[in-house]
C-alpha cells in the first residue's frame, strides 16, 4: 500500500523507545494496527477480532500510547507518552493527505486549578485557561457556584470539532494503563466483570514487591487480569512514579479550595500525558480501507460508511461477514479509480445512502470544519434531490438580513440557498436567490473532499473560494488566509496545492 495515499494511559515516565507500545480501539483498529505494525510499532492488548485477523503476536503488557476512535467516528485520539504520541501521530498523519492534526490542550490525566465560570443543571463549566471543561456535580464533594475555585483532573477529553467539553473529576488518579493509583482510597479494586479473575488478581497484588504510597489505593484494569506478574509489577511501579509526581505538583500548589493555595487560577498543575487529535478526511478513509484490505475482507468505502452512523457500521460488519463467508477471501476490490471527482476507490453512494440516508425529504446539517480544528453548523436544509452519482441538493430558507459575505449583495428574510454537494469533490457551490427567484450570487467553497453522512454533510474548509456575482463578475477570494494557514502549520502543503488548483479551475470555468 502507498503510504501517501480504548482507554488507558502511558506506562512510561522515561521517553518511549523508537518502537512504542500501542493500544488500539475502535472502527479504525484493524487499519491502524496494520499501519503501525508496518512501521515497526508494537501493538499490545489487542482485541479478539484483531488477534484473529493478524498473523502476529500481541502482548498483554503495558502501553506507551493509546489510539482510540472518537465518539462521532470522524477520527482518532492519540494520548500517552510524549515521544510515543509524536511517533504514532506522524505515522497516522502520513496515511492520507486530508488528515488534520491538533494538539490536545486537555489530555487525559492533566490536573488544573480551575474556576467555575457557569453552573448548569447537571454540572459546572470550568475555566481551565486555554480551554473549558465540564465537571458533573456527582464528581465533586462540595456545592459549586460560579466563581468558585476547584482543582480538577481530566477524565475524558473531547476533540476540537465536537460540541462538548472535556469531562472532569476532582479525584486525583495516577493512570499507568494496567494499574491506576487513586488518591484518597484504600485497598485494591479490579475493573472487570470476571469476578473470579478479579479476586485472584487482588490476592496476587500482595505478592508484588512494590510499595504503594500512603493514601493511595490500587485499581487494576481488566487487561491486568491476563498480564504476567512481571508486567503487573512494571505497571504498578510506573503508577507509583506517576502518583509521586502528581502529588508533588498538586501539593506544591497548596491545599485545594483554601486561601493558602499559591497557584494562580486558572493554571495547569500537571500533564502526565500528552494528546493529539486526528481528523480523517475522505481520502484518508479510503487509504485506511486499503490498509485493512491487506488483512481481511473490506468493502469499498468501509470506513467512509462506518463513520456515518452506528446502524451503517453494523451493516458493514454484516455485509463483510457474509461476503467473507461466501468465499470472497481477504480482498474486496472496488479499487478502480472513481468517477465521482475524488482520488479514492469507487464508493457505493447510492446503495449506502438509500439504506441509511440521506434521501429526498431528509434534513441534513452542513457541518463546516475549519483547519484549526473547530467545526460549526451553517444551518440545516432539506434534501431536495439525490442522484446515484453521489450528488445531493440541499435547500435552505434563510432568515435575517444584511449582505452575503464575499458577494456583497443584499440578504433578506425568505431568501433561499441551494447547495449542490457531490460526494468526494473538493468544492461545492451555493446559489442564493430571493423569495421571488432573483439571483443574488453564487459562492463556491473549496474544501476537503465532501462526505454526505445520514444526518450531516462534512468537510474542512480550505479558506480560498470563488464567487460569481449577479452581474457575472467572477473573483477568487481569501488566498491570503490559505497562505497564512499553511505558514501556521494548520493546512498541509499538499492539501493547499490541491485547493489552489481547484480554485484556479473553478475561476476559469465560471468566467467562460
Amino acid at each position: 500500500m502507498s503510504r501517501e495515499d480504548g482507554d488507558g494511559r502511558s506506562t512510561a515516565d522515561e521517553p518511549a523507545s523508537a518502537s512504542p507500545r500501542v493500544r488500539v480501539r475502535g472502527i479504525y483498529a484493524t487499519a491502524v494496527t496494520w499501519v503501525l505494525l508496518d512501521a515497526g510499532a508494537e501493538v499490545v492488548q489487542a482485541s479478539e477480532p484483531i488477534r484473529e485477523r493478524f498473523d502476529a503476536e500481541f502482548g498483554e503488557g503495558s502501553h506507551d500510547v493509546t489510539v482510540a476512535t472518537t465518539g462521532d467516528r470522524q477520527g482518532v485520539g492519540v494520548d500517552g507518552d510524549p515521544d510515543a504520541v509524536a511517533t504514532v501521530g506522524a505515522e497516522l498523519r502520513d496515511v492520507g493527505r486530508d488528515t488534520f492534526a491538533w494538539e490536545d490542550p486537555t489530555p487525559p490525566g492533566a490536573v488544573f486549578e480551575a474556576t467555575v465560570s457557569e453552573t448548569l443543571g447537571s454540572g459546572a463549566v470550568c475555566d481551565l485557561g486555554e480551554s473549558e471543561g465540564f465537571l458533573p456535580y456527582g464528581e465533586s464533594d462540595t456545592h459549586l457556584e460560579t466563581g468558585d475555585d476547584v482543582r480538577v483532573q481530566v477524565r475524558e477529553s473531547a476533540p476540537p470539532w465536537a460540541d462538548r467539553r472535556a469531562r472532569l473529576g476532582t479525584e486525583i488518579r495516577a493512570d499507568a494503563g494496567l494499574a491506576t493509583l487513586v488518591r484518597g482510597r484504600d485497598g485494591v479494586a479490579v475493573d472487570t466483570r470476571d469476578d473470579a479473575a478479579g479476586r485472584e488478581l487482588a490476592g496476587m497484588t500482595d505478592l508484588l514487591s512494590v510499595d504503594v504510597p500512603d493514601g493511595w489505593g490500587i485499581e487494576w484494569s481488566h487487561a491486568a487480569t491476563r498480564a504476567e506478574m512481571s508486567a503487573l509489577e512494571a505497571a504498578l511501579e510506573q503508577a507509583v512514579g506517576r502518583a509521586e509526581d502528581l502529588a508533588a505538583a498538586v501539593d506544591e500548589a497548596g491545599i485545594d479550595g483554601e486561601s493558602g493555595s499559591t497557584a494562580e487560577r486558572p493554571a495547569t498543575l500537571a500533564t502526565p500525558s500528552t494528546g493529539l487529535w486526528l481528523w480523517f478526511g475522505r481520502e484518508t478513509r479510503f487509504a485506511l480501507d486499503a490498509a485493512r484490505r491487506e488483512v481481511t475482507t473490506t468493502m469499498p468505502g468501509h470506513h467512509r460508511t462506518k463513520a456515518g452512523s452506528e446502524a451503517a457500521s453494523a451493516g458493514v460488519d454484516l455485509a463483510e461477514a457474509l461476503w467473507g463467508a461466501d468465499g470472497a477471501g481477504g480482498v474486496a476490490d472496488g479499487a478502480a479509480e472513481s468517477e465521482d471527482g475524488s482520488d479514492g476507490p469507487d464508493f457505493p453512494f447510492d446503495v449506502v445512502t438509500r439504506q441509511f440516508g440521506p434521501v429526498e425529504g431528509d434534513t441534513v446539517e452542513i457541518r463546516h470544519g475549519k483547519p484549526d480544528g473547530r467545526a460549526f453548523s451553517l444551518g440545516s436544509g432539506e434534501v431536495t434531490d439525490r442522484d446515484v452519482d453521489g450528488s445531493l441538493d440541499v435547500t435552505r430558507t434563510l432568515s435575517g438580513s444584511g449582505t452575503y459575505d464575499g458577494l456583497g449583495t443584499r440578504r433578506e428574510a425568505g431568501d433561499t440557498a441551494l447547495t449542490k454537494f457531490r460526494e468526494g469533490r473538493w468544492w461545492y457551490p451555493t446559489v442564493y436567490r430571493s423569495a421571488e427567484g432573483e439571483h443574488r450570487g453564487t459562492y463556491v467553497n473549496v474544501c476537503t473532499p465532501v462526505e454526505c453522512f445520514p444526518d450531516e454533510v462534512r468537510y474542512v474548509d480550505l479558506h480560498v473560494d470563488v464567487v460569481k456575482r449577479p452581474d457575472g463578475t467572477v473573483e477568487r477570494v481569501d488566498d491570503d488566509e490559505l497562505d497564512a494557514a499553511v505558514e501556521a502549520g494548520a493546512v498541509p502543503e499538499g492539501v493547499a496545492e490541491k485547493a489552489r488548483a481547484v480554485a484556479a479551475s473553478l475561476e476559469r470555468a465560471l468566467s467562460e
